[in-house]
């Protein structure tokens, strides 16, 4: 992968076809928590029962008014002349129970209206159905890992499909699963904060991962030849280094990649199927050595194990830093990681951003590429999340260079690696409510300005250059000052 520093910046530039985009989700943006209709979600719940666990004790009731504000929004894109947009539905808006018992026009309204919106602009609407913010309802039936959410989530994707199909030619079923999994393991930092390290956890990804299969073959079977649209999964992953170039580090930064991508991944996008070999023998080996009459890891019946194998038309990909792996002693027990066995670090001479998590590292990037293209026969891949925080700078000259950087890994993973790259998602189109962080961390193109009622938005330094990158498919030279 060795290639001469600028070469990718020089000579390459973004295939005609190659698609650009900007992302957000519904919690984060759209405010309006309960008015017209709408239910209560778990990160409602999750932010008005624990306001101490979000580092500015803020929620998103209003956050960005996305929800009022949607032509602001995509006015933004439409400045940028992005080709596409990522949003979310939010499930608890569309249906306020979680079931199809009440349906909530105001929301189909709403997401209609934004459609309608993004296509007179001539801007593709990119649909993620499920970004973290489940009906309360549903999670006090137990939520995800209660494997009766595979058919509520199926009635959900049906009535998108019949709302929405005929105009988004782009679908999402799930943002992030490890991460909404997780939701059951570490209560302080994910909703709905239920604390089940190494069994809440996995059986949440288990019941995901068949959700998604079920709202895949639904619009295989009965929307695909008349609407004709695409359906993935998005899936997160940083990518992970050996520490040291020794047999054991390079063994651990492959158990890793394997606990962490391909979890979710192998089930869908090799030809074995089902979980890998060796989460399933740590698991299960762990969990005879802790008294368990069973694997921690629930077990795809074969009938799964093929409903799940090529259930994607597409690989998206949600990444931002790296990690530093070597084998070791890790997290609780059980739990995932003790199961994986890997100690984690990042070099502290890597360039920071505002997120403790998130370090510069932009060849990271082109070897995770890499790594999908082989383990997984180079599919047509989407990066659906890519992005940079900061304070909310107007001349964020650290996300430009962020971007840029990235960008670069990405052609020389197209040109040089042959990987099969299609688009890039920058993340976010707008500063937002980012989770437990609140508002301390800002990942936008364009500011907001929460002390304001009205949330005005202002163009940052950063969408200018995206938007200049789109426009002439090439990576502007020389780092911004």
């Amino acid at each position: 992968m060795s290639v001469v520093k600028g070469v990718a910046d020089s000579f390459f530039a973004f295939p005609k076809d190659f698609l650009f985009g900007a992302s957000t989700a519904s919690y984060q943006i759209e405010g309006a928590w309960n008015v017209n209709g709408k239910g209560e979600s778990i990160w409602d719940r999750f932010t008005h029962t624990h306001p101490s666990w979000i580092k500015d004790s803020e929620n998103a009731d209003v956050a960005a008014d996305s929800y009022h504000l949607y032509k602001d929004d995509i006015q933004a894109l439409t400045d940028m002349k992005v080709d596409f947009y990522r949003f979310s539905i939010a499930w608890s808006r569309i249906l306020p129970k979680g079931d199809t018992s009440l349906i909530n026009k105001d929301g189909i309204n709403y997401y209609n209206n934004l459609i309608n919106e993004l296509l007179k602009h001539k801007i593709q609407p990119m649909v993620t159905m499920y970004h973290w913010d489940l009906p309360q309802p549903l999670q006090e039936l137990g939520g995800w890992p209660n494997p009766l959410l595979v058919d509520y989530f199926e009635d959900f994707a049906r009535l998108l499909y019949k709302n929405f199909g005929d105009r988004v030619k782009w679908w999402v079923t799930l943002n992030e699963g490890a991460e909404v999994a997780a939701g059951y393991s570490s209560p302080r930092h994910y909703a709905p904060g239920v604390e089940a390290p190494g069994v809440g956890d996995y059986l949440a990804a288990h019941t995901l991962l068949r959700a998604h299969a079920r709202a895949y073959w639904l619009y295989d079977s009965h929307f695909r030849r008349c609407q004709g649209g695409n359906v993935g999964i998005t899936l997160n992953s940083a990518w992970v280094e050996p520490l040291a170039d020794t047999e054991e580090d390079h063994t651990a930064s492959e158990r890793a990649l394997q606990f962490m991508l391909g979890w979710l991944a192998h089930p869908i996008f090799t030809e074995e199927g089902d979980y890998p070999l060796v989460m399933k023998e740590r698991v299960a080996h762990n969990s005879k050595a802790e008294g368990y009459s069973h694997s921690r890891l629930p077990t795809f019946t074969a009938d799964w194990i093929t409903a799940l194998r090529g259930s994607a038309d597409y690989f998206a990909l949600n990444h931002y830093s790296t990690l530093l792996a070597t084998p070791g002693d890790a997290g609780g027990v059980p739990s995932k990681d003790h199961d994986a066995g890997v100690v984690m670090s990042q070099d502290p001479s890597w360039p920071a951003s505002a997120s403790s998590w998130l370090k510069v590292v932009p060849w990271g990037m082109r070897k995770l590429l890499n790594w999908i293209a082989k383990e997984y026969g180079n599919p047509k891949l989407i990066i659906t999340e890519n992005g940079f925080s900061d304070q909310g700078q107007l001349d964020d000259v650290g996300r430009i260079n962020y971007h840029k950087s990235y960008l670069s890994e990405v052609l020389k993973a197209i040109y040089i690696d042959k990987c099969n790259i299609i688009g890039y998602t920058a993340w976010s189109l707008l500063d937002n409510f980012e989770w437990t962080r609140g508002y301390t961390e800002k990942f936008g193109l364009y500011h907001v300005d929460f002390s304001k009622p009205s949330r005005p938005r202002t163009a940052k330094s950063s969408s200018k250059v995206y938007a200049e990158i789109i426009r002439t498919r090439k990576i502007p030279q020389g780092d911004e000052q």
